[in-house]
């Protein structure tokens, strides 16, 4: 199998997706490059960034982005979704490759889901904007994006860890990225205090481009901001854990029929879903996923 090529696959995880970052340079410093990449959601975002070229652009911003700069980055519209996501994608563009999916010098895809019909979506070609823009459309917080009479959505509601794609595309030794491992429950049960209340207050200065006039009552049966230890998970908390354990059973029952050759599973856990601002730990973390399974990766890959 000295031909044999290989494919990795970046799931979809949000905020954890940074991790994929790490994973790239820890295979890299060992000479693995990918034949094939494919991505869903935060993970075709970022092999976007890879297979472009633009991958320490897109290091060096999100290593620097602080809280503050994520709240400028959501762009609440209340349309089809809490966030436009015009503003996230305008600063992704000069750090993706403004090309055709055609045009890259690695083969590449991006999976997202059918609105109407719930089915799964490989683009494969067409803008590479616009296709990581319809994958990490996550229901409920991110809008819709129409594409060819239809409404795409996040990939992560049909195939979080894409390998079926990538096998279909010719990978023979399948590397992937899992950030979905260990996040059911973790967001209720381990969630550092100040990061409770920096997530809130997040969403409350998000609410306040919708509205001057919400009340904090308001928003705290939305977001749990009451400081009652017996009250109940805030709205987001709720969407949050619930799109954990979606994403979670999906991904283990997509597997199961079509595993990896090797699974690298990076634990964070303990991000939330828009903490996007905590790129040093992910990046680490996904660092040492890779170093932690090293052998079981040097033993799938062919002889040199």
């Amino acid at each position: 199998m000295a031909n044999s090529k290989i494919g990795l696959v970046l799931g979809s995880g949000s905020a954890r997706g940074w991790a994929h970052i790490g994973v790239i340079r820890a295979l890299e410093e060992h000479g693995i490059r990918p034949d094939i990449v494919t991505g869903c959601s935060i993970g075709s975002l970022v092999g976007a960034a890879y297979v472009g070229g633009h991958l320490d652009i897109l290091e060096s911003w999100v290593r620097k982005l602080n809280f503050i700069d994520v709240v400028r980055l959501l762009d609440v519209r209340m349309s089809g979704g809490l966030i436009e996501g015009d503003n996230l994608m305008s600063s992704f563009r000069d750090k993706i490759a403004q090309l055709n999916i055609e045009q890259l010098p690695i083969p590449y895809a991006a999976v997202a889901t059918d609105l109407n019909n719930g089915r799964e979506v490989w683009l494969q070609q067409g803008s590479l904007p616009d296709a990581v823009r319809a994958s990490i459309a996550l229901p409920g917080l991110f809008s819709p994006v129409a594409n060819d009479g239809r409404w795409l959505v996040d990939g992560g509601l049909t195939n979080p860890v894409p390998v079926s794609l990538c096998r279909a595309m010719g990978a023979d030794i399948i590397i992937a990225v899992n950030l979905n491992s260990d996040i059911v429950g973790k967001h209720l049960r381990e969630r550092k205090e100040q990061a409770i209340h920096e997530e809130r207050d997040l969403f409350a200065r998000m609410m306040e481009k919708v509205s001057d006039n919400i009340k904090e009552s308001r928003l705290s049966q939305w977001f749990g901001t009451s400081k009652e230890p017996a009250e109940s998970p805030g709205l987001f908390e709720v969407m949050a854990s619930a799109i954990n354990i979606m994403q979670d059973r999906i991904t283990k029952s997509r597997m199961a029929g079509d595993p990896p050759d090797v699974l690298l599973s990076p634990r964070l856990g303990q991000l939330g879903l828009l903490e996007f601002d905590r790129a040093e730990e992910a990046i680490a973390e996904g660092y040492d996923s890779v170093r932690r399974m090293l052998p079981a990766i040097q033993h799938a890959l062919p002889e040199q």
